[in-house]
């Protein structure tokens, strides 16, 4: 899969936050893409039973491993009396 040139240039979250407020953002979006893959698995195994979901779990095992990640550093921002700041963007492009 190979990509071209960034098209398209999405701000979705900036600003400096509190580590509540940025685990709240970050769990949610993160949970989100879970969530979207399991609904994707689902639809694929409803599909065909014998259909491999394999990629869809791999990727849910990713998410949930980042997640606790975040949760980890934002717990450590907490405990430091920190605020976090956040820069989200996204690029979107065309596949060939």
């Amino acid at each position: 899969m190979s990509s071209t040139e960034v098209i398209e240039k999405i701000n979705i979250v900036d600003g400096c936050f509190t580590p509540a407020e940025a685990a709240e953002i970050i769990d949610a979006m993160i949970e989100q893409k879970i969530n979207f893959h399991k609904v994707k698995s689902l639809q694929q195994w409803l599909g065909d039973c014998n259909c491999p979901t394999k990629d869809s779990k791999v990727r849910i095992q990713e998410l949930s491993a980042a997640q606790e990640k975040a949760k980890a550093f934002f717990a450590e921002a907490h405990r430091a009396g920190r605020k976090i700041t956040i820069s989200g963007k996204l690029e979107l492009s065309f596949q060939e």
